[in-house]
């Protein structure tokens, strides 16, 4: 048996004004044949999966390229295409292959590519003909369509939200992949659109509930996997919205039934599964409150400036705030800010100097906060964990502001905050903090959770477009909800 392994990914929120290039990748995660790292990304898990298959089962494993750009604003079409193109003549060097994984994200889209996914998939198709089978990991905030569902045989998304799984989905899908190659199953994929766009976490009731009752569906009466495409916000593309996904053994009609009462009960609990949010004036004052009597410091989540959804990540709304309510004993990771890091590092570590930093990259997320800051920590390579993956931030500093112990992380490849490592590393001692302010949505809860007094999530009303009833999607062909209340009844 001969196995094709790849990987190309990117979430593309099509507000963002963050152009995505050939460098993009580069700078977060560029691995050319062979030179996958040990460790798996959120999209490339699929690797070393295989990698640990091939050794145990004997099967020839050809590796092409594994790439990921950190979510931005569109990506330039010579980037995906020269991206698309380098694998697919990676998948021509390889034929014969019995199999194809791929890692993708699939909210990736492209100048004049509102699929990019669908398109690299397609096109392995026809390189590869009818009788190879074709399997891909998805990123639930992403996009259905129908050009992948016509060229898989085996889909499956991440059920958890944040995505704590992305390991444990891989695995599942290579396994499909190769009892299907050996003719064990024989994958059929059905779909259903629930017409709706929501946030679904599963750190929370009622999402907790749903996804562990449709993940103990899987293994019975010949279905093999089950997966909700959240949809993303930011992706204005035909196929936005929430659809589930159910891969059966030969058993479209049983796939079908599912997935629509599936979709049905999730369309039943729309408006229900969001994390509460608050403003921030009264984030600050609960967040006060708690703080007073915890002995753990209380998590602050600026949930719509996060770099994980395509924006900047560099906004001060939450942090200004803070400091002109006199809080103090904060840590905040991170503040996108290049410009800002190259300054410290030429200073280097305990200079004092006047620094601008963060509210740089447009309207809608504070100004820049202008200081006398001590630059504490400069380090040219910084990392942090997402799970088994280790996630780059470039270049990064820890910078105070004189009078303070506000400690706060600048860095140079944006990324939203995973896990607590993102302070250790920078030397930053998190116990002797009251606040942690972080950007994510909710990718930091697993990890943030054992170690926070409380965690606040705090919609500080910038320019991610977090309300679908508001954003100006140009290329939604057809009714969701909260758009249209009834959007199964509405004309399309």
């Amino acid at each position: 048996m001969r196995v094709f392994v790849a990987s190309l990914a990117t979430e593309t929120n099509t507000f963002s004004p963050i152009p995505t290039d050939r460098s993009s990748f580069l700078s977060a995660f560029y691995a050319p044949p062979g030179a996958h790292p040990p460790t798996p990304t959120l999209c490339s898990a699929v690797f070393p999966v295989l990698r640990d298959r091939a050794r145990r089962d004997g099967f020839t494993l050809i590796e092409g390229t594994a790439t990921w750009a950190e979510p931005g604003g569109l990506v330039q079409r010579e980037t995906f295409e020269s991206l698309r193109d380098e694998i697919l003549a990676q998948l021509r060097a390889a034929l014969p292959v019995n199999a194809i994984v791929l890692g993708l994200h699939g909210a990736m889209v492209a100048q004049g590519e509102d699929d990019c996914e669908g398109d690299l998939i397609a096109r392995a198709r026809a390189i590869a003909g009818p009788d190879t089978v074709i399997g891909a990991t998805f990123d639930p905030h992403s996009h259905l369509t129908p050009k992948r569902v016509e060229n898989l045989d085996i889909l499956n998304a991440f059920l958890e939200f944040p995505h704590t799984d992305f390991v444990a989905r891989a695995e599942q899908a290579v396994d499909l992949v190769l009892r299907a190659a050996r003719r064990e199953i024989r994958p059929v994929i059905s779909t259903f659109d629930c017409r709706m766009i929501d946030v679904l976490p599963t750190s929370q009731q009622p999402m907790r509930g749903f996804v562990d009752r449709l993940r103990a569906l899987e293994g019975q009466d010949r279905i093999l996997s089950a997966s909700i495409i959240h949809g993303f916000l930011a992706g204005d593309v035909p196929e936005l919205g929430t659809r589930i996904a159910i891969v059966t053994d030969n058993a479209p009609e049983r796939g079908k039934r599912l997935a629509r009462e599936t979709g049905n009960a999730l369309f039943a609990m729309r408006g229900t599964t969001s994390m509460p949010k608050l403003g921030i004036g009264p984030a600050l004052v609960r967040a006060a409150g708690a703080a007073a009597t915890a002995g753990a410091p209380v998590v602050l989540a600026d949930i719509w400036d996060n770099p994980g959804g395509g924006v900047a990540g560099d906004g001060t709304l939450i942090l200004d705030a803070m400091m002109k309510a006199g809080m103090d004993d904060i840590a905040v990771g991170t503040i996108w800010d290049p410009i800002a890091v190259m300054f410290c590092l030429a200073a280097g570590e305990g200079a004092r100097i006047a620094l601008r930093f963060g509210g740089k990259s447009g309207p809608g997320a504070g100004e820049p906060i202008d200081a006398d800051v001590i630059v504490r920590r400069v380090v040219a390579e910084a990392w942090q964990s997402f799970g088994a993956s280790r996630v780059p931030l470039g270049a990064s500093a820890v910078v105070r502001p004189a009078g303070t112990h506000i400690d706060i992380i600048l860095n140079t490849n944006r990324t939203q905050a995973f896990d607590p490592d993102i302070f250790a590393g920078m030397d930053i001692d998190i116990a002797a903090k009251r606040y942690l302010l972080v950007k994510s949505t909710n990718h930091f809860h697993a990890a943030f959770k054992p170690i926070a007094a409380e965690i606040l999530y705090v919609d500080a009303g910038t320019h991610y477009p977090s309300d679908p009833r508001r954003t100006r999607y140009r290329n939604l062909t057809r009714a969701i909800w909260p758009r249209h209340e009834d959007p199964h009844g509405a004309e399309t």
